[in-house]
């Protein structure tokens, strides 16, 4: 699997082009602290609101007190623990915006509340280029099918596992959790979700790795 080196710079190009024609969804995937969604933020403060909105697979996370009813609290962030359907019903939805209809509004996710937050993102229909990131935009299961359908160019973000790992302990720290916690996390669940992840990174359109 050849893994290409592009500059921030570059990217942002790419996505360019993407925003150039009619309504395209960019997807951006890779494992936990891969830096899936601060690459979006980047690519989309770079084209503008009026060309491009990130959409984030975050926002489909199941509630808390449905993890808890359904005993999966202690492994959110799995591919079980999102409400796929609903995803690719957006994303169906972002795809066929029509030029003069109405706002469509996506939820997002709120990491100090650790909930998604409905109804959160306006996606104006003038808006050129979708951006979402998300782990599972590459899965075969369930609904995620039909996610990558409705996709014109999936980027699968690569990170050194060591710095990929690291990453996300601090980013667990940073939101609450104890320094062994976070480690205990970074390295059991989430490397559970990035092995699945990765076993699927041969269909992105381009896996990717951000030089400066």
């Amino acid at each position: 699997m050849q893994i290409l080196d592009r500059t921030l710079d570059q990217l942002i190009a790419e996505a360019r082009t993407l925003a150039a024609g009619p309504r395209r969804i960019l997807g951006i995937t890779g494992p936990p602290g891969a830096g899936k969604s601060t690459l979006a933020a980047a690519l989309a403060a770079a084209l503008g609101p009026d060309l491009a909105v990130v959409v984030s697979m975050d926002g489909f996370h199941l509630a808390n007190r449905v993890l808890e009813n359904l005993g999966r609290r202690d492994s959110k962030g799995a591919i079980d623990t999102f409400d796929d359907d609903g995803f690719a019903a957006l994303l169906h939805r972002l795809k066929r915006q029509d030029s003069g209809g109405r706002i469509i509004y996506s939820p997002d996710f709120d990491r100090a509340l650790e909930e998604p937050i409905g109804s959160a993102v306006p996606v104006k229909p003038s808006v050129a280029l979708i951006i979402t990131e998300g782990n599972y935009l590459l899965q075969d299961s369930g609904a995620w099918p039909e996610v990558r359908e409705q996709l014109d160019a999936v980027w699968y973000l690569s990170l050194a596992e060591p710095t990929r790992v690291a990453r996300l302990a601090a980013r667990h720290a940073a939101f609450g959790k104890s320094p062994a916690e976070a480690r205990r996390w970074a390295e059991g669940s989430d490397q559970l979700n990035a092995d699945l992840i990765a076993a699927r990174a041969h269909t992105a359109d381009a896996v990717v790795k951000l030089v400066q």
